[in-house]
Parts: C-alpha cells; sequence; structure tokens
C-alpha cells in the first residue's frame, strides 16, 4: 500500500520554508525594516530630538518606536523618551497633554500622531479622538457655526497648530458680525480677549451683574461696562474695581469734598437730584424755622463742614438791640421756632419783693437797662435807685 505523501512537512519542505523565512528576515535586516513599513516616515523638521530632528531620519530603525512582543515596553513610552517635555506635560493638568490624559488615561500617541503617511503629511490628526474644549477653559457651545453658516473646524482657529492660538483670529471673525462694536471693545479692553471671555459669556453680554455684591440699580443700569472699568484687562481687574461711591464719582464732587465720601448718605443712584440730608446726623439739628430753609442759606460759599455753630455767624444783631445784647447768645432769648416771642431765659434778679411793687415782668429791658445789659437803672419809674427808698413815680 502506498503511504501518503506529508506535504511540506517532509524534510525538503521543512528545508525550503527555514530557508524563505532567513531570506525575508535577512533582507527585512539588511533594508533597514523596510520590508514591513506602512509607508514612508514625516519629514517635517524640528528642534534635535533624540540625535534627529525628524521621524524620517529614523527610517530603517523600527525599534526607535516599535518594541518586541516580548517586551514590556509600549509604543507611547518610546514617544517620550524623545519628546521628554510631553513626558512632563502628563503630569501637569493644565497643560495640553496633561488635561488630555486626565479625561481618557487610555490615550495613546499614536490615536492623535499617526505616522507612516507620507513625509510631508501631518503629524496631528484629531478627527479619531473627542477634545472636550471646555477642560481649556474655552467652551465651543457659542462657536458652532462660523459667520456663512458652515461648521466650525479645529483649523478654523487654530491655524498655526493645535497648541498654539492667534486670538487676532477672535477680533478678524467678530468684526464681521459687528465691527464698530468691535473696534471700542479693542480700544477699551485691549486684545487679550481670553482674559475675560470664555466661550459662554460668563463675562460678556449676559453676564448678570446684579450676582455681584454691586447691583445695578437707577442710573447705573443705563451705563456701559467701560464706563465703571475703563482700565480692565482681566477677570481679576473687573472684580478688583472699587465699589465705594466716590471712586467713581469724586471728579462730580459738588461739594468740594466738604461732605466727605459718603455720597449715599445724601444721594441714591436714581441721580444727584433730590438729595436728602439728615441733618440730625451732625452737631446741628435742624429744628422749628431752620427746617424750612434752603441748604444754600446757611452753606452758601458750599463750604458744608466745620461752619460756626453761633447764632451770630447767620444772623446779624437787628438794629432794635442797638448793641443792648452786645456778648449774649440768640438762644437765651430767642428759640427756632421763630424771633418773637423772646422771653429772656436768665434767672433775673428780683429788686423787689414788697407787695406794692409794680410788676417788673411788665417792664421791657430797656426801661431798666437803657443802654446795656450790664448796667441797670430804676430811674424811669423810680425817683431813686436805692431799693430802700419809698417806691412809686415821682409824681
Amino acid at each position: 500500500m502506498r503511504k501518503k505523501p506529508y506535504g511540506c512537512l517532509t524534510l525538503p519542505g521543512l528545508a525550503a520554508g527555514l530557508l524563505t523565512v532567513l531570506v525575508v528576515s535577512l533582507t527585512g535586516i539588511l533594508r533597514g525594516g523596510t520590508l514591513f513599513s506602512p509607508g514612508s516616515l514625516n519629514a517635517q523638521a524640528g528642534t534635535l530630538l533624540g540625535g534627529v530632528t525628524s521621524h524620517a531620519e529614523i527610517g530603517g530603525r523600527c525599534s526607535a518606536c516599535h518594541s518586541f512582543f516580548w517586551q514590556s515596553s509600549r509604543m507611547a513610552d518610546r514617544c517620550v523618551t524623545c519628546h521628554m517635555d510631553v513626558a512632563s506635560q502628563l503630569n501637569d493638568p493644565t497643560s495640553l497633554h496633561g488635561v488630555q490624559y486626565q479625561e481618557n488615561s487610555n490615550l495613546t500617541c499614536r490615536i492623535c500622531h499617526p505616522d507612516h503617511r507620507g513625509l510631508s503629511a501631518s503629524l496631528t490628526d484629531m478627527s479619531m479622538v473627542h477634545i472636550n474644549h471646555e477642560t481649556f477653559g474655552y467652551s465651543l457651545n457659542a462657536h458652532q457655526q462660523q459667520v456663512d453658516g458652515t461648521p466650525f473646524a479645529c483649523k478654523t482657529c487654530h491655524v498655526a497648530g493645535y497648541t498654539a492660538f492667534d486670538q487676532i483670529i477672535c477680533f478678524t471673525c467678530h468684526q464681521q458680525i459687528n465691527p464698530d462694536f468691535m473696534f471700542s471693545h479693542q480700544q477699551a479692553y485691549g486684545q487679550d480677549c481670553l482674559a475675560c471671555h470664555d466661550g459662554i459669556d460668563t463675562y460678556g453680554s449676559d453676564f448678570d451683574h446684579d450676582t455681584t455684591a454691586f447691583q445695578l440699580v437707577g442710573k447705573h443700569n443705563q451705563l456701559a461696562c467701560v464706563d465703571c472699568h475703563p482700565t480692565a484687562r482681566s477677570i481679576a481687574d473687573l472684580k478688583a474695581t472699587p465699589q465705594d461711591c466716590y471712586s467713581c464719582h469724586a471728579g462730580d464732587d459738588a461739594h468740594q469734598g466738604e461732605f466727605g465720601a459718603g455720597c449715599a448718605t445724601c444721594h441714591t443712584p436714581d441721580g444727584w437730584l433730590p438729595a436728602s440730608f439728615d441733618h440730625a446726623l451732625t452737631r446741628f439739628p435742624l429744628t422749628g424755622a431752620h427746617t424750612q430753609i434752603e441748604c444754600t442759606q446757611c452753606h452758601n460759599t458750599l463750604t458744608f463742614a466745620g461752619l460756626s455753630l453761633v447764632c451770630s455767624s447767620c444772623h446779624t444783631d437787628p438794629a432794635i438791640h442797638a448793641g443792648l445784647f452786645a456778648g449774649m447768645t440768640c438762644d437765651q432769648c430767642h428759640s427756632t421756632s421763630a424771633w418773637a416771642p423772646a422771653s429772656f431765659n436768665l434767672n433775673h434778679p428780683a429788686q423787689c419783693d414788697d407787695e406794692n411793687c409794680i410788676n417788673h415782668e411788665e417792664a421791657s429791658c430797656r426801661d431798666c437797662h437803657p443802654d446795656s445789659l450790664s448796667t441797670a437803672t430804676c430811674l424811669k419809674c423810680h425817683s431813686s435807685n436805692n431799693p430802700d427808698d419809698d417806691h412809686g413815680d415821682d409824681d
């Protein structure tokens, strides 16, 4: 009975197979591994890393990037051997690569940076990975479509690469929407758009000022942002804007600082006028007829603090006094209700206690004091200034 052939499992077959493997392996080694290459490496030149300036210079040295199946290292480990700056970013959650690694630790370098696609092909392709742009502090929620209606692509804004962004692109794009506003906005706040804007207008046109400690009411609600924040160039500058009235309104102070910096004591955000001032808070509360007069009648020189509280500083001695009350203060006889009736409030010494004595209360001051209050005479009614004499007139 004839035996069945073993095919390649014969001595000649095994020898031929072994020879083929040796030839292929030798060819691959002699040709630098190009026998198994899926394409040429990128020739984009950069800084010197690992002894080369581009991936193309390591063509044929597969082991520079690829590890053998029995080795524990991965391709990503080989990448950071040369790209040490990326290795340090992976530990920095604020960096480009660090943010992505924190979002997805399963990401590998080749997902975003494929190679073997030709000498001039891009080394960065983000189409295979979802980038959460908000992790970089800028949301794309408001940037879904361009002015012409076409969707935004990464390269729309990142024209010089994904790691760089020229903010002139913001101005160029938004100028197409509202050129006048963009010109004035740039003049007021400069060109660092990202210092205030985050893509969702947290501090933009939709900002609600009522969420802050300084709510906009009255005429403040009609102001433009730059009116109160003229030198702001960042969020920190906006938050550091003084909230006291005088910081903004010192130049509007018609009182020339006489009332201090507490504008809200008299004024409200509805307007400078009408103004109200509680004079009871001062050393001179307004009572009686004083409550009916205008401020300028006492403060006729726009001087408010430090005015004299003495009556005679406003009220000159009338002719009827004829100097009789020199040295006295008005409130010894008068009240703030009115000049008349007036009463002399001092404890007047009694000059007569006899029941036949005339009623001195009916006498006028000048009956006994024709010249001044410092001297007195009884002669207008009596024959003598001696209180021991008989009382009565000369009759």
